[in-house]
């Protein structure tokens, strides 16, 4: 095994401009730190033993490329790209370096393919949010009965999971079936919530007084210390539900929220109002669930269309 120190492999250049770039990166947060050096030495082994300040942005894009044929995502490429482009703005501040242009200017990480979301089939929610379900927490435990709330008010009103966490009772109306959720960026919308979800919910409320320790506590959803609920419990929960129920796979509570989009694609066809009601800031996010509803369509054309059926070899 090779047991060759990396760093023997960066030129004495290099390795003192890397030292003048951490220096420079002395009061960042220590993970953006360790990040933009790992980086940017990473670059400076692969281009050895040419001299960082004076690659160009062909011999990066070539970087790129073929990291990315070896199976880096574009993901992880984006965010070398963004520690290549701290360190060469800090070459074009330092005067000893007489860098005249930025080769990472107009540079692109390559994209990876987009993963589609998981979702779960009408039956599999249903089966996880039953009137077996609900009639089974009512009869064991409160905690159960807050559950069977969270996750219907999920699924019936596609929430991000900050969204119910956050979720105060002055933004809850039952009586007019909605609730008006804070979402990214500080945006506010109204969202309608279904029967099952609302009835979930009042089986919930008066449970929740008595939970309470403050009576000023604002949260619509608490815990058993009467304070507001984490993301993480919301996690552990969900997960929790679906392995009691029989399900086979891991559902976490943002499957819920696709699953809300792709049903109400799969009836509606009105993806306008999909977006709307996730809250998405552009089409271009909602239209994901588009491709799931034709991957559905494509397994019914394969199962069912006389043209697309599998050859048995029989005449």
């Amino acid at each position: 095994m090779d047991q060759t120190d990396p760093t023997e492999k960066l030129s004495a250049a290099n390795r003192g401009t890397l030292e003048a770039f951490a220096r420079f990166l002395g009061t960042r947060a220590p993970h953006t730190r360790a990040a933009y050096l790992r980086d940017t030495e990473q670059l400076a082994q692969a281009v050895h033993p040419a001299a960082l300040s004076s690659l160009t942005r062909a011999q990066l894009a070539r970087c790129l490329a073929q990291w990315h044929a070896q199976g880096l995502s574009g993901r992880s490429l984006a965010r070398m790209l963004s520690s290549w482009r701290a360190f060469y703005r800090f070459l074009l501040s330092s005067p000893e370096y007489a860098l005249q242009d930025d080769p990472c200017e107009h540079l692109k990480a390559p994209r990876s393919a987009r993963r589609l979301p998981s979702v779960l089939t009408p039956d599999e929610t249903g089966q996880l949010l039953s009137e077996n379900a609900e009639n089974e927490a009512t009869r064991n435990a409160a905690l159960s009965i807050r559950d069977i709330a969270m996750f219907e008010l999920i699924y019936s009103s596609g929430l991000r999971v900050s969204e119910l966490t956050g979720l105060n009772l002055a933004q809850l109306n039952l009586r007019e079936a909605e609730a008006r959720v804070l979402g990214k960026g500080n945006k506010e919308r109204l969202v309608p919530i279904g029967r099952p979800a609302i009835e979930a919910l009042q089986h919930w409320l008066a449970v929740r007084q008595g939970w309470l320790q403050d009576a000023d506590e604002p949260a619509v959803f608490i815990n058993t210390r009467g304070k507001r609920l984490s993301a993480r419990t919301v996690q552990q929960r969900l997960n929790h539900l679906a392995i009691r129920h029989g399900l086979a796979q891991h559902v976490h509570p943002h499957m819920l929220r696709h699953s809300f989009a792709t049903h109400l694609l799969q009836s509606s066809g009105d993806l306008r109002a999909v977006q709307e009601l996730l809250g998405h800031a552009s089409i271009a996010s909602t239209q994901v669930y588009t491709h799931l509803d034709y991957q559905a369509l494509a397994k019914v054309y394969d199962a069912a269309h006389p043209r697309a059926r599998k050859k048995t070899g029989k005449p």
